[in-house]
């Protein structure tokens, strides 16, 4: 397809609070390495929400938003060679520089200068945008609204893989929004026997309708460590997985936790975390955080998909059209709207 775009439409994220549509101008000439893409989906994260309310670090104003996304190849650079024209693609968002420390050792999740679709730099909320090809994960199965979960997923599966879990680990998952139901549903997949935690009532009984979690505390109504001690026959998780951000939680899961246990901090907390160090050293406890995803943690996913043992149906419970979203965005922030994931339709 020969490509003739100059201008596209986009929504941009003006200042805290303000959304807008915008046509911009576009260069469509093409690096060897990129690839012109089609968006059809855009996952609402909370990251998004976050620098809407303006909330986000490390974010400036304006920004074109959404870094999940299920996206179509329209045009490929001449040494392009993962990639076809046609093929339907996620987006691997975190872009990084080959030459860095962490690059070189495998971190491309981490790396030490980093750029973020959608959060450092403009995203995938626009009909058209081009991209290095090596962050395009493409499958001939998955549906657009699927390859645009990829990315909300990968943060989880990371986390997990971090924490390299076996069959035997009793697990806890603080906090049940889009990134703890990740970490949950990848744990259960490996095989441990897993538990949440949370305040909301609504998404304790999605993750044992939807995901068959084995036991759910509400924080509201339960003694965390009795609790925890009856699900697990009076032992503790020797494995547990912060997504909340809160440093309460955070400092409380050293509490949760069982002698010779790992603890993942998934969620980020904007401040300084401190703890007491000799329960700390009594426990022998690994502590570790978790960001982003590799691109091994992609496909590991997309073929997770493709073989039906991940269904991502029950998540989307909140569609707009991009024509729509300036308008319904508030939406979101209702009280009571449960949203698990919300979903742009571009096209």
């Amino acid at each position: 397809m020969e490509n003739n775009l100059n201008q596209v439409k986009g929504i941009i994220l003006k200042e805290p609070g303000k959304l807008a549509d915008i046509t911009l101008p576009f260069n469509g000439l093409l690096k060897d390495d990129e690839a012109l893409v089609k968006v059809h989906r855009v996952g609402i994260c909370g990251t998004d929400m976050h620098a809407y309310k303006g909330r986000q670090p490390f974010f400036t104003y304006p920004r074109i938003l959404g870094h999940e996304l299920g996206v179509e190849v329209i045009e490929v650079g001449e040494t392009v060679g993962n990639v076809k024209v046609g093929d339907k693609c996620s987006v691997e968002p975190y872009f990084y520089n080959e030459q860095d420390q962490a690059p070189r050792r495998g971190k491309t999740n981490c790396a030490e200068q980093l750029s973020v679709l959608g959060v450092h730099e403009d995203g995938g909320m626009r009909e058209y945008f081009k991209l290095p090809a090596k962050y395009l994960h493409a499958s001939s199965k998955l549906s657009y609204d699927q390859l645009a979960i990829v990315e909300t997923l990968g943060i989880g599966c990371h986390a997990v893989n971090r924490a390299q879990l076996t069959k035997d680990d009793f697990v806890l998952v603080i906090g049940v929004g889009p990134i703890g139901l990740g970490a949950a549903q990848f744990a259960k997949i490996s095989g441990a026997e897993v538990a949440v935690m949370d305040l909301s009532a609504n998404r304790l009984a999605f993750c044992q309708k939807e995901l068959g979690i084995d036991a759910t505390i509400n924080l509201k109504e339960e003694e965390p460590l009795e609790k925890l001690k009856e699900i697990f026959s009076e032992d503790l998780p020797n494995v547990i997985f912060d997504a909340t951000g809160n440093v309460n939680s955070m400092k409380a899961t050293l509490d949760y936790a069982a002698h010779g246990s790992r603890i993942v901090f998934i969620g980020l907390f904007q401040g300084e975390f401190s703890f007491f160090d000799p329960l700390f050293h009594k426990k022998e406890i690994t502590l570790m955080s978790s960001r982003n995803a590799l691109a091994s943690d992609f496909t590991q996913i997309i073929g997770l998909m493709e073989i039906g043992t991940i269904d991502i149906k029950p998540w989307i419970n909140f569609r707009m059209k991009s024509t729509e979203m300036v308008e319904q965005f508030e939406d979101l922030f209702e009280p009571g709207s449960n949203v698990v994931k919300a979903m742009v339709e571009f096209s």
